[in-house]
């Protein structure tokens, strides 16, 4: 996620309420935060947000003129929720007889259903208000409380609202609804009396417009949920995934909230051909990351590789030509994020920001990965020069000293000043707690250049290229050497987290070490030692891995990047234990971290957050709710699906038609099966427990 850059902080989220209790639903470019009735209370983060501008400030709806009470709120999908409320108690009574229920679903744009149901014995009298405002404010605006009240000009037109943004007037919001309702500026009103035993409802339905023109809905008026589009997305979704069950009822709820998740945060731009790449996360995520997107595609690869392939293309498109030291763009340098609202400008220096030292990197390595798992040789081959205008840039832009090690400082005070995962102005820091001084040079960000380095030498390989591939291996065996002698802490046993800008190591033990396991830049005498730091009370939690150990200077486990919990960061750490399973306590490691993070999932009703408190677990059962993370976010709903692989030990080669399979599966996962798994042409069955597995389907020629 994006950090904190200066003077702007557009890193950590902002608290959505005052109560908490946000509710948010996300379909695509389009999210809505609310409280727990329903409401977009003004004053707060709440909103309905379209493109990066929040089109909605305010929407209450007042029954008799009182705030009407909640009884509970259930989300059928991740873009839709049911508010059931009912009519705040008569003076002396406890008990209410009208039922009010309001149905809601986003896609560009937000529908919603009011129903009244009188369960009482005679008929009664009432009235809705429906309380509409807007201020057009730019996301970033309202992360940081820096949104201003009273943006739009509100008019009524028949029985509906025109809302117009006073700044440019470029946005505007409609809103009409059905049945005998009256529009005055700035509410909608409804005078009805609903008879003993029977119901009332009206449709509300909210529509944005962009330069003066409606935006297309992604729903009808009376279209069932079931049939409007952002469901069918869905289905569609999960009919070409592959379905991934489990014998444990809790790794398979949360699995299934992955798949409706990722299918939510996807987004299907039709300006490049509606291909589909994931967002990074809702609330204030919802648009194109590098590093997040990369990170999330590679983990969703055995659902689907086509994220991977859109996700890339789309980088591809965007990935830097010149050099802007506003927007840090350099040549090669693949996007940090992509912004569409008002501010971005202002924020970022344009819509298209840079700031990221590891985005690059990934790139190549997911496109080997996307090769390895199937995709069309030639959409693979198409992106190659994007791949090495990206190893271009890793060595010639990122390595701004020439001492083989990609480091980075912003170009301005307007930038990032932290550019890894930990971005946050503190998120790297010396044993003492001091904050390290750039050019930085991360320890992951050194790993993810070696897997690129190796992953380009593979596509070499496969694409007749023998001597470049012999080139890139020698290019990433030096880098192996340089960066053990560099960051190896010997009187440590961990990997610094970097190296500063006079080249000292940064010594703080965190999370970011792990990272090196996943990619295999660490030697296995410097493995060893690191799986028994990363097993210590200091930095195993009981439902994850901590971002920064406990006897660490800097540590507080509330923090965002210093002692919190990451789904994501524990996920890789897992995958890179597996990597090195030969070596003792790497499999018992990776057990207990993937079954304290589902367990963190199921405390947290089956969605993984963004992240959480790194206290202990013997301190605080279930976790801690860290206060401003995002849910869902894409790579922390992603995190099941890499857990499940590594475990899986799945490891496909379509071009040269083989899949490994070493299975060193948790025991009480049970049986993990892999349903039409699409590999290439061949869809196959893969079926696990404990270390053994069986795979259906293969065609002739495959080895296992």
């Amino acid at each position: 996620m994006t950090g904190a850059p200066e003077p702007f902080n557009a890193g950590e989220p902002a608290l959505t309420g005052a109560s908490g209790g946000t509710t948010t639903l996300v379909e695509g470019s389009t999210f809505c935060l609310s409280d727990g009735t329903g409401d977009i209370e003004p004053g707060t983060a709440h909103g309905l947000f379209f493109r990066d501008a929040r089109v909605l400030s305010r929407w209450q709806l007042r029954l008799d003129g009182r705030a009407p009470h909640p009884l509970s709120v259930a989300h059928p999908e991740a873009f839709a929720a049911r508010f059931v409320l009912r009519r705040p108690p008569g003076a002396g009574q406890a008990d209410s007889t009208l039922l009010l229920v309001r149905e809601r679903l986003v896609g560009d744009g937000m529908r919603e259903v009011v129903t009244v149901e009188n369960l009482g014995r005679e008929a009664t009298a009432v009235r809705l208000d429906l309380h509409v405002d807007a201020d057009f404010a730019d996301l970033f605006a309202v992360k940081e409380g820096r949104a201003v009240p009273g943006g739009a000009d509100v008019t009524a037109a028949g029985r509906e609202l025109l809302l117009r943004d006073r700044g440019d007037g470029a946005r505007g919001l409609s809103v009409s609804a059905t049945g005998d309702v009256t529009a005055v500026p700035g509410a909608l009103s409804w005078q009805v009396v609903v008879p003993a035993g029977k119901r009332w409802s009206t449709e509300v339905a909210v529509q944005p417009t962009l330069a003066g023109r409606p935006v297309e809905p992604r729903f009808h008026r009376g279209e069932r949920m079931e049939h409007t589009e952002p469901a069918r997305k869905i289905m569609a979704w999960r009919a070409a995934s592959t379905a991934v069950t489990a014998t444990d009822p809790v790794l398979t709820a949360v699995l299934r909230r992955t798949e409706s998740d990722l299918g939510a945060l996807q987004i299907h731009d039709p300006t490049r051909g509606g291909r589909p790449f994931v967002a990074a996360g809702a609330p204030w995520f919802m648009t194109l990351f590098g590093r997040d997107s990369l990170l999330t595609a590679w983990m969703a690869l055995p659902l689907d590789v086509g994220l991977a392939l859109g996700t890339l293309q789309t980088l591809a498109e965007t990935q830097g030509t010149r050099t802007d030291p506003l927007t840090e763009e350099e040549p090669g340098r693949v996007l940090h994020e992509l912004r569409l609202g008002p501010d971005s400008t202002a924020v970022l220096g344009g819509n298209h920001y840079f700031g990221t030292a590891d985005a690059t990197p990934l790139f190549v390595m997911l496109l080997a990965e996307c090769w390895r798992w199937g995709a069309d040789p030639e959409v693979v081959r198409a992106l190659l020069p994007a791949a090495d205008a990206a190893l271009t840039w890793v060595q010639r832009y990122g390595d701004r000293d020439g001492d083989g090690f990609v480091e980075y400082r912003r170009a301005t005070d307007r930038g990032l000043a932290n550019q890894g995962w930990k971005d946050s102005f503190d998120g790297v820091n010396d044993a003492s707690g001091r904050l390290a001084v750039p050019p930085i040079a991360l320890c992951e960000v050194q790993a993810y250049a070696y897997g690129a380095l190796l992953a380009r030498a593979e596509l070499a390989e496969g694409f007749d290229d023998p001597a470049g591939a012999a080139r890139l291996r020698a290019r990433a065996d030096e880098l192996r050497r340089r960066f053990a002698e560099a960051f190896w802490l010997p009187d440590r046993g961990w990997y610094a987290v970097a190296l500063d800008g006079r080249k000292q190591p940064v010594d703080a033990l965190t999370s970011n070490s792990a990272h090196c396991l996943w990619t295999g830049i660490a030697t296995d005498e410097h493995a060893g030692a690191l799986i028994r730091r990363l097993a210590d009370a200091d930095m195993e939690t009981g439902y994850g891995l901590r971002t920064l150990a406990a006897s660490m200077g800097a540590y507080n486990p509330m923090s965002y990047h210093n002692g919190s919990v990451w789904p994501h960061d524990t996920a890789i750490a897992v995958a890179g234990l597996l990597r090195y399973a030969h070596l003792p306590g790497a499999v018992d490691l990776a057990h207990r971290l993937a079954e304290g993070l589902l367990d963190a999932a199921a405390a947290f009703g089956g969605r993984l957050p963004e992240l959480f408190c790194g206290f202990s677990r013997d301190d605080f059962s279930p976790p801690v709710p860290y206060p401003t993370s995002c849910s869902p976010q894409a790579w922390a709903s992603a995190a099941p699906l890499l857990l499940v692989r590594a475990f899986l030990g799945l490891d496909p080669h379509v071009p040269r038609r083989r899949l490994a399979v070493s299975p060193h599966l948790p025991g009480r996962w049970g049986e993990v099966s892999l349903t039409d798994l699409r590999l290439g042409e061949a869809v196959v069955r893969v079926r696990a427990s404990g270390e053994r597995a069986e795979v259906e389907g293969l065609p002739d020629g495959w080895t296992t």
